[in-house]
């Protein structure tokens, strides 16, 4: 099976945030991820994608097909250059928010996906990069 290069996806409304999530859902149908799966992963995208543009002041996301050991993976990087997070544990701890939603964003994304890993420094931005395997 020939896996598609990466592509990188500029996220800066909320259109940005549809196509994000329909570019990953197309791109793990074609890689034979099943329903279950694309449903989690396309929600970690919503959610992440989300936060880029609402508190990241924009960034993108980077969708890369891996095969390693015999496994299929999609990884996403979300990339922002906002103000970053300055306390990430507080962060990923469901019910926190620094806006007006349900403080379920990060916690969430990172109980959907099979790796999860977050950078962020105060006034330099946002990196979090999630896989998913199949």
């Amino acid at each position: 099976m020939s896996l598609p290069g990466p592509e990188t996806l500029e996220l800066k409304t909320s259109e940005d945030v549809v196509r994000a999530r329909q570019r990953v859902r197309v791109c793990m149908k074609d890689q034979g991820f099943g329903l279950v799966d694309q449903t989690k992963m396309v929600t970690a995208t919503s959610e992440l994608a989300r936060n880029a543009v609402d508190y990241g002041l924009g960034g993108t996301m980077r969708i890369e097909s891996l095969e390693e050991m015999g496994r299929i993976g999609i990884r996403l990087v979300f990339l922002d250059h906002g103000p970053g997070i300055p306390d990430i544990d507080l962060a990923l701890t469901d019910g926190y928010t620094s806006g007006h939603g349900l403080g379920l964003g990060l916690g969430g994304s990172k109980r959907l996906v099979n790796e999860f890993e977050i950078w962020s420094k105060p006034d330099e931005g946002t990196r979090v990069t999630i896989t998913r395997w199949r």
